[in-house]
């Protein structure tokens, strides 16, 4: 079973305004309540996908309620560890420039992050959990390594996709697959990453860490995927792009949904990509048929400078 983690759900209410006016009234004609997080995304997407899983992370109130409904409906399980706290609003706002005001994550107590735990130590060999999304400063760094050793433990495949503090703690760790951009991958190592190349370097020495696949985005250059014994780069297709929001989860999802079923970390890259594509090519999150479209149309090669010194 593929488990997704979602510490600080949301909805995500977007609104498209021609032109919007600080101070002003808006009107908007197109709006959007959609349920967000970025392992709810990766749960979506892998459901889409046609990969069963099952959301957790935490919920409350009606619009936990709304969010828990809107899984079920799209054939997404969820078991979410309940808070007395209202899950967040995040609002959007779509005009020639973009504007978000986001609300405050669950403030969880011991008991919550209890109640994780025992999820985690009740997966089996080979299941999968994905961590995804921000990691509140409020929950002690050493939590999350808790439950990766406790993956690493019972042969559990533990997916990361997150920045900050928590992901630097949390390197050392043994890890399936980490999917930073360029930008998340500098502020790890405390660098500015400007090319492929230090992009390649860096996702080394997280290899050399012990995470056994990195996924680094690199926008209009495509994506670099590095293992211990495999570097290859990818150009996504050419399209008009819609929405970037939830395209790396996508990839996540499509990268997960591939090695699922052939253990081939090359062709899961390319449908990772495909997948990251093609929702950035929709206004919401991928289906089955448009990555399935594309998948010819991303070129993967190896990534020549394997000898990288710094």
């Amino acid at each position: 079973m593929i488990y997704t983690c979602t510490i600080t759900p949301s909805i995500d209410y977007t609104v498209y305004v021609p032109e919007f006016e600080s101070g002003k009234l808006n009107r908007s004609e197109e709006v959007y309540y959609y349920p967000g997080g970025k392992g709810i995304n990766v749960s979506r997407v892998l459901k889409r996908l046609g990969i069963s899983n099952k959301a957790l992370g935490y919920a409350g109130g009606f619009t936990g309620n709304y969010i828990e409904e809107f899984l079920k409906n799209e054939g997404v399980a969820a078991d979410f560890i309940q808070t007395a706290q209202i899950t967040r609003i995040n609002v959007k706002i779509k005009s020639d420039k973009e504007t978000e005001l986001n609300g405050p994550g669950p403030e969880l107590d011991a008991a919550q992050l209890a109640a994780l735990t025992q999820k985690v130590q009740a997966m089996n060999e080979n299941d999968w959990f994905v961590l995804a999304g921000s990691l509140p400063g409020s929950i002690p760094a050493d939590y999350f390594v808790e439950l990766a050793t406790i993956c690493q433990a019972n042969g559990v495949r533990f997916v990361l996709d997150t920045s900050g503090p928590a992901l630097e703690s949390l390197v050392a760790t043994p890890v399936f697959l980490i999917k930073p951009n360029q930008q998340e991958l500098g502020e790890l190592f405390g660098v500015e990453i400007t090319s492929l190349r230090d992009a390649y370097f860096y996702a080394s020495k997280l290899v050399a860490q012990g995470t056994e696949h990195v996924v680094v985005s690199m926008g209009g250059d495509g994506a670099l995927l590095v293992t211990k014994d495999t570097a290859l780069m990818a150009k996504a297709p050419q399209g008009t792009v819609v929405n970037t929001v939830g395209s790396g989860d996508s990839l996540v999802s499509g990268f997960i949904a591939s090695y699922a079923t052939d253990q081939d970390p090359a062709l899961a890259f390319r449908y990772g990509v495909a997948s990251g594509s093609a929702t950035a090519f929709r206004s919401d999150l991928c289906r089955k048929e448009d990555v399935e479209k594309l998948l010819a149309e991303v070129e993967i090669y190896p990534y020549e400078e394997k000898d990288v010194t710094k």
